[in-house]
C-alpha cells in the first residue's frame, strides 16, 4: 500500500510561511511608529530601490538581449533588493539597510597582471568604452535560495580584449572593495581574511554568459547588489560572482578564494551548481524561489548545462 505522509498539526508549506525579511520589517516598522498591536500594512512600507550614483545613470533602461532573454518569470524587484548577501556590510539578509554610507563614485579599477596593457580606471570611464545590454539569468546561493533577476552589463570578455592577457595567463583573480568606514561589516567581523577575493579559469571568465554587471531591473546596480560593478557567472554558485570590485589580476596559478581558504571542504574552488553533490550540511536538490515560496528542483548548471558542460569534459 502506498506511504502516507502524516504532518504534524503546526505543520505549514514553505509558501505559506511569512518570509524572515518581511516580518523583520513590519516588526521594525510597528517599532517605529509606537504601536504595540497588529497593524495592517499597505504598499507603503520602509523599503525604497537605492538610488546609484548618477554618473552611472546613462542609457538606463538598456535593451534586452533576445539571446538572453528566455522568458522566465521575474522575481519581485522589493524581494530581490532586500534579501541579499554581502558580509562587508552585515551578515543578515538586509543589506540595504546597511549600505547608505557606501560611496561608489568615483571608483577606480585595477586591471593587471599577466597582460600586455594594465590598465587603471574609473568604473565610469570603463563602462563608457563598452555597449552595455540586459540579461535575463537564474542566480542560485549556495544556500539553497534562488531567484531570476534582469542584469544590465557587458561581456567579460570585453576586458579581455583591452588588456591582452599573455599565454601564461591560465586563471582570473578578483579582489573587491575594503572600506571599512563605510562597510561596517568588516569591523563586526575581523576574524575573516578581508578583502574579498574570487578567482575563474581563464575559458569560464571569457565564456559568453560571464557577465561584468552594472545595473539591475533596468537601473544602475543598487550598493546592496555590488555597485559599481560586480561579476556574475550564472552556472555557480552566488558566492563566485564577486561584488564591488576594485581589482582584476590575470595569473598562471590557480588563485586562493574567499571561502575555500575559510572551509576547503565546503566552497572549492569550481562551485559549480550541481543537484547531485551535497553541501556537508544541506542538501542542493531543491531550491527556494525567495518571492514566491515555491520550492522548485535545482538544476545542473543551474540551468545552463547547454552552453557551459563542455567546459568540465561533459
Amino acid at each position: 500500500m502506498p506511504n502516507l505522509i502524516r504532518r504534524p498539526e503546526w505543520w505549514l508549506p514553505e509558501r505559506l510561511v511569512t518570509p524572515e525579511v518581511a516580518f523583520v520589517n513590519r516588526r521594525r516598522f510597528l517599532r517605529q511608529l509606537g504601536m504595540a498591536g497588529a497593524v495592517s500594512l499597505g504598499a507603503s512600507s520602509a523599503w525604497s530601490a537605492d538610488a546609484a550614483d548618477p554618473v552611472y545613470s546613462k542609457g538606463y533602461p538598456h535593451a534586452r538581449s533576445k539571446a538572453f532573454d528566455p522568458g522566465w518569470r521575474l522575481t519581485d524587484e522589493k524581494t530581490a533588493s532586500t534579501y541579499n548577501n554581502f558580509y562587508e556590510f552585515t551578515l543578515s539578509k538586509d543589506v540595504y539597510r546597511h549600505v547608505s554610507a557606501f560611496e561608489t563614485a568615483p571608483w577606480k579599477v585595477e586591471i593587471g597582471g599577466l597582460v600586455e596593457k594594465p590598465m587603471t580606471l574609473d568604473a565610469a570611464e570603463l563602462i563608457s568604452k563598452v555597449t552595455l545590454e540586459e540579461r535575463v539569468y537564474r542566480l542560485r546561493c549556495v544556500e539553497g535560495w534562488a531567484m531570476i533577476v534582469p542584469w544590465t552589463g557587458f561581456p567579460f570578455s570585453r576586458i579581455v580584449e583591452m588588456v591582452q592577457p599573455k599565454p601564461e595567463a591560465r586563471f582570473v583573480r578578483f579582489v573587491t572593495a575594503s572600506k571599512p568606514a563605510q562597510m561596517p561589516g568588516l569591523r563586526q567581523n575581523p576574524e575573516y581574511p578581508w578583502p574579498y577575493f574570487e578567482g575563474l579559469r581563464m575559458d569560464e571568465a571569457m565564456h559568453p554568459l560571464t557577465l561584468v554587471a552594472t545595473g539591475i531591473y533596468g537601473k544602475p546596480l543598487a550598493r546592496q547588489f555590488g555597485a559599481p560593478l560586480r561579476i556574475i557567472v550564472p552556472w555557480k554558485y552566488g558566492y563566485k560572482s564577486p561584488k564591488s570590485v576594485v581589482k582584476i589580476e590575470f595569473v598562471t596559478a590557480q588563485p586562493r578564494t574567499f571561502w575555500e581558504t575559510l572551509i576547503p571542504r565546503e566552497y572549492p574552488f569550481e562551485s559549480n551548481v550541481d543537484p547531485e553533490v551535497s553541501h556537508p550540511r544541506w542538501s542542493q536538490a531543491t531550491e527556494r524561489m525567495i518571492d514566491s515560496g515555491d520550492r522548485v528542483k535545482t538544476k545542473k548548471y543551474n540551468g545552463y548545462a547547454a552552453q557551459v558542460a563542455q567546459l568540465y569534459g561533459a
